[in-house]
């Protein structure tokens, strides 16, 4: 493949090795804190968009994907807010393909379907509060991470005593909190706790590194490519 990089940070020199080492080739890379800006040319023979960059940059660069008819793979987080209009011009070029995911490490997405289905055998168990924490390197800019808010609403589904998430502590009952912190050079650890007077059961998933978000990225990206509309993990997987 033929891959046009959307930023440059940490994320997306991991994602640069780890493409090489699947023998594809990185075409270009537009990273404007660089001084690499995005045009139509950038764009020339790119046969998928791989974009990891800022909240406030990550809708512009979708759209300039769509608009050009590049098949794109995003996991920038925290503008879920704009979900909406890339829907809508998403059929205005029914040619066109958004792969979105919160996380792109394969784990966390098993871990995504395992908070589900802990949280339907909880349901009747009125008992037990739950409460997520999460755990990010210190130049994660979104608070709380798109991972814990995928996972809040996977719990918020099942579980019929939480109707909403809170990224603080809470003592309405009705709230599902979730906890960040921001701790130097941690990729990312998830935690959920199901808690009552006389037990706490709990999932986690900690990641070792960025590799396992890289590698996922570009299998999405393989997979992206031939395809069309709003696509997901949970499609890739069959999950």
């Amino acid at each position: 493949m033929n891959i046009a990089l959307i930023g440059y940070g940490k994320m997306g020199k991991t994602i640069e090795a780890m493409a090489e080492k699947r023998g594809h080739k990185i075409k270009t890379i537009i990273d404007p804190p660089n001084g690499k800006t995005f045009n139509p040319e950038s764009l020339n023979d790119i046969d998928v968009a791989i974009e990891f960059t800022r909240p406030e940059a990550a809708p512009k660069n979708i759209l300039h994907c769509i608009e050009a008819g590049v098949p794109i793979v995003s996991g920038t987080t925290g503008w879920l807010n704009h979900i909406p209009v890339i829907k809508a011009t998403l059929e205005q070029y029914p040619k066109s393909a958004l792969f979105y995911a919160s996380n792109f490490s394969l784990g966390v997405n098993v871990f995504f379907e395992l908070n589900r289905k802990l949280a339907d055998l909880m349901n009747s168990l009125e008992q037990y509060n739950v409460q997520i924490e999460e755990i990010h390197h210190t130049q994660k800019l979104d608070a709380p991470s798109g991972t814990a808010i995928t996972l809040a609403e996977g719990i918020i589904e099942h579980v019929d005593r939480k109707s909403n998430w809170i990224n603080e502590p809470s003592n309405l009952n009705d709230s599902l909190e979730i906890i960040s912190k921001r701790v130097n050079k941690v990729p990312g650890t998830h935690s959920i706790k199901y808690s009552s007077e006389v037990d706490d059961i709990e999932i986690i998933h900690t990641a070792h590194s960025r590799t396992g978000f890289a590698l996922g990225a570009i299998i999405a990206a393989e997979w992206t490519i031939g395809k069309t509309g709003f696509l997901s993990m949970q499609e890739m997987l069959n999950l």
